[in-house]
């Protein structure tokens, strides 16, 4: 009923809207260029990687590993609430949200961006920027996007509509075979440890030496590693079938038990009344010939009762028997809740151990951050040549393999200059200023790469992991306060209005110690996330 309210309500606002001239008729919103929604028509659409929204011209385009599949309009943030230009991922997923900020406002199909209350929904699109800061969606789009997409996809807002481009350079990291036998292993020893006491810290993962063996083949760990996961979850589903029929049979002991100890206490209750019978009897046949025939029914009445306080006694014996296994049976279930429970908590740190890796360079802070699986797993400085000027703010992502798994394919974006100062793009000459160049021009891309160093030993450890949907950030920028606990990395492009982030922010806080999704959760008294107990904050999530 919820929907259903829901798409009357919109039905209603936009013949409302048609009416009073707001908004154009169907057909002029599929002939009108940037107003329409599209979608590719002459190849199959595969999974959004990434969506590049542009305010200036209220649209956004999703994108997967070959290329455009949907466009549609949008309406960003009103003046003084302005959808900020950056770098954002997926973080959180609702069909049926309601804003914390505004009013209960509906945000259907809500896809959460920032944990300050950024987010792509289903809104009202009047033709121009009108919202407190989100990404207003048509509803039909919001509804298949939102059944497309999976979080961690990359969304980047840009004043300017730019467009990925294939691209090969290489710094761009390609796969190296993993260490897949090494990585299982030592993961064995951390669920064997957090089985046998669930409190016990667990110590810091052991460096992987470089001697250790590897596989020959990058696609061959990767499915050792899936393999090792569907392992585990096929092992969590036979622990709960064993916990729940475990639970099944203490709950048919101890009710049999009780079952049988109410049957011989109702036995004993009839005998106790067939003797109070018996002995009124004989008391009033007490001077009357019927005396004996009474006292012969007395003494049967007590011989049933004698042998049903036996049947009781007995009764009481087999209860407790049966209370003991349904005892046993209760802390069978227990531990098979807890087999369970390790099974599933292995196999979600295995599928981190495939997730796409993210790896962002700093010029501001001269450093290289990683992260996987919206955790923070490695911070070291980088070499950034010429780095007093500028280089941009660029993406790039590895969006399939190639060469049977040997290989990657990489794609770029390279976000345009800020508004305030675009100075031109003068060549690849190291220190140069830097502009995004014309759509579909991976010259920038390939000029920031060129000033990049990644020591041997880091760019190793990321190939080990890397698969499509990885990506490197390289910018100007620093980590926005946005990025903290349970995001991707957020990078704000300073030059552009964040009137829809500042009003969500107060005082400057340390990024991990509270970040805003704790601000978040602890704003609206969300219970908190439950995170792997293989995350070390003080060091870096295996097998790192």
């Amino acid at each position: 009923m919820p929907a259903m309210r829901r798409r009357i309500m919109y039905i209603m606002a936009a013949a409302a809207l048609l009416e009073a001239g707001s908004v154009q008729p169907a057909d002029a919103m599929r002939h009108h260029g940037t107003t329409r929604i599209e979608a590719v028509e002459n190849r199959p659409i595969g999974t959004p990687l990434m969506a590049i929204v542009s305010l200036g011209d209220q649209r956004i385009t999703i994108y997967d590993a070959n290329g455009w599949i949907l466009r549609a309009p949008v309406s960003s943030g009103q003046p003084g609430y302005e959808t900020p230009a950056g770098i954002f991922s997926v973080l959180q997923k609702e069909e049926e949200h309601r804003s914390n900020l505004y009013d209960d406002a509906e945000m259907p199909f809500m896809q959460r961006i920032t944990w300050s209350g950024l987010a792509l929904h289903a809104g009202v699109l009047p033709g121009h920027p009108a919202s407190h800061g989100c990404i207003r969606m048509p509803h039909e789009f919001a509804e298949r996007l939102y059944e497309m997409t999976r979080p961690g996809m990359r969304v980047i807002v840009s004043r300017t509509d730019i467009r990925p481009v294939q691209i090969d350079h290489p710094v761009l990291l390609q796969p190296k075979p993993v260490r897949a036998d090494i990585a299982l292993k030592e993961l064995s020893a951390y669920w064997d440890i957090a089985r046998a006491n669930a409190e016990a810290p667990v110590p810091e993962a052991p460096a992987l030496g470089a001697d250790a063996p590897i596989l020959s083949s990058q696609p061959e760990p990767a499915m050792l590693l899936k393999s090792a996961a569907q392992a585990k979850m096929a092992e969590a589903k036979a622990a709960a079938r064993k916990a729940e029929s475990a639970r099944s049979m203490a709950a048919r002991l101890t009710m049999e038990a009780l079952r049988l100890v109410r049957t011989a206490e109702i036995a004993k209750a009839r005998a106790e009344a067939q003797v109070r019978a018996a002995e009124g009897a004989v008391e009033a046949a007490k001077w009357q010939p019927a005396g004996a025939r009474a006292q012969d029914a007395k003494a049967a009445a007590l011989a049933t009762l004698a042998e049903a306080e036996r049947q009781l006694d007995a009764t009481k014996l087999e209860a407790a028997l049966q209370s003991e296994a349904a005892a046993r049976a209760r802390e069978e279930a227990k531990a098979a809740e807890a087999e369970k429970t390790a099974a599933l908590r292995a196999s979600e740190d295995i599928e981190r151990l495939t997730a796409p890796v993210s790896v962002f360079i700093s010029r501001k802070t001269q450093r290289l951050y990683v992260r996987q699986a919206f955790q923070p797993v490695l911070e070291v400085p980088v070499t950034i040549r010429g780095a007093d000027n500028p280089i941009g703010t660029h993406v790039y992502t590895a969006v399939s393999y190639t060469d049977d798994g040997k290989s990657l394919k990489w794609s770029a974006v390279s976000m345009p200059a800020p508004a305030a100062a675009q100075p031109a793009f003068e060549g690849n000459r190291h220190g140069d200023g830097h502009c995004a160049g014309p759509p579909g021009d991976a010259t920038a891309a390939k000029a920031a790469l060129d000033r990049i160093e990644i020591p041997r030993e880091i760019a190793d450890r990321i190939s080990e992991v890397i698969s499509p949907g990885s990506s490197l950030i390289v910018s100007d920028e620093g980590l926005s306060a946005e990025t903290g606990k349970e995001t991707e990395f957020v990078i704000l492009m300073s030059g552009e209005p964040q009137g829809g982030i500042k009003i969500r922010h107060h005082a400057p806080e340390a990024r991990y110690e509270r970040s805003p999704y704790e601000r978040y959760e602890r704003a609206y008294r969300r219970p908190p996330a439950v995170y792997s107990p293989w995350y070390y904050p003080g060091g870096s999530f295996f097998p790192w």
